[in-house]
This record gives structure tokens, sequence and C-alpha cells, in this order.
């Protein structure tokens, strides 16, 4: 018996000093995507490159109920106002180590030795499944054609996160 598709409730912060709703281009990109894999979108924001501000969206999307997975994009390079890691990785009862080091080895083959200024991490608090991705397009394309597609798809063997994620599988 094939196992049926199961949409995940996808929640998606821009983290950026500049960014509105009209030229948040990752934003477009993701929202596209998560939509055309047949997730939900159920909430979107954008907020300034805030530690605190960051943290506190974060923090009440993590005890919504209704929300399995938060993806992030921005703040994630090198430059003083980039602290979304440090604003997030505080939360997470587990970091998913593999995240990171796998978007990096695939940004690798597009952008070489570049890649070693990506500091996009995952983790998961409360249940909830979190990642943070560098605030280019094309960052927020690799990471989820090559990675977030897959693994937020419960038919993707051997294993996926959805099968993880408590809420979700629930009745």
């Amino acid at each position: 018996m094939e196992t049926q598709f199961i949409p995940v409730n996808i929640a998606l912060l821009t983290i950026s000093d500049t960014r509105t709703i009209d030229n948040d281009t990752s934003g477009k990109v993701l929202r596209e995507r998560v939509l055309d894999a047949g997730h939900q979108f159920v909430a979107q924001q954008i907020v300034a490159d805030d530690m605190y501000q960051i943290r506190a969206i974060i923090s009440q999307w993590i005890a919504d109920s209704n929300i399995q997975t938060i993806i992030t994009t921005g703040g994630t390079g090198l430059t003083g106002r980039d602290g979304t890691p440090e604003a997030v990785k505080i939360l997470f009862d587990k970091e998913i180590e593999g995240f990171g080091e796998l978007f990096r080895q695939i940004s690798y083959q597009d952008i070489k030795t570049s890649t070693i200024q990506s500091r996009a991490l995952g983790g998961v608090a409360n249940g909830t499944f979190i990642f943070c991705l560098p605030g280019s397009s094309g960052a927020c394309r690799t990471a989820w054609d090559d990675i977030l597609k897959e693994q937020l798809d419960i038919r993707h063997r051997p294993c996926n996160f959805v099968e993880l994620m408590p809420r979700l599988l629930e009745k």
C-alpha cells in the first residue's frame, strides 16, 4: 500500500532590515515551492535583523500547535547584523547538524568555497522543525529543491522528517 502525502503546515519568516512583501524574492521563491509541493502556508512575516524580535516570533510559532515547520530566510551570514543563528539556535531542543552540513556540501557545487560563509542550520523545538536559510533566492531554491522538498514528504524513503513530527501524526 502506497503512503499518502500529508501536507505540512509551514510558517515563513524573512529576516531583513530592507525587505518588504513586494521585494522579498527569497520569500516568494519559498512560498511558491511550498505551495507547489502541496503544503499549507499558515503564517508569513518579515522582521528586522534583531535577535530578540526574531526570537519572539519564532518562540510564538514554536508554541503554536498548528505550525509543524518554520523556515527562515536571511541573517545567516557573517556581517554585524546577521544574528539568525544566535537568535534561533538557543531555542532548539535538538540541532539537526546534518542539515547545515548537507546544505553547504550541495552549495559547494554552485558557489565553491563561498559556501563556507553560510551558517544555515536546522533543529527541532517543541516538535516543530526549524530551518534557517541564507537570504539569497538561489540559496532558498537549493535548500528547498535539494533537501527540504524530500524531507518534508512522508513518501520519501528510507526516512523523512514528517514521520518524526509528533503533532502532525496525532489522531
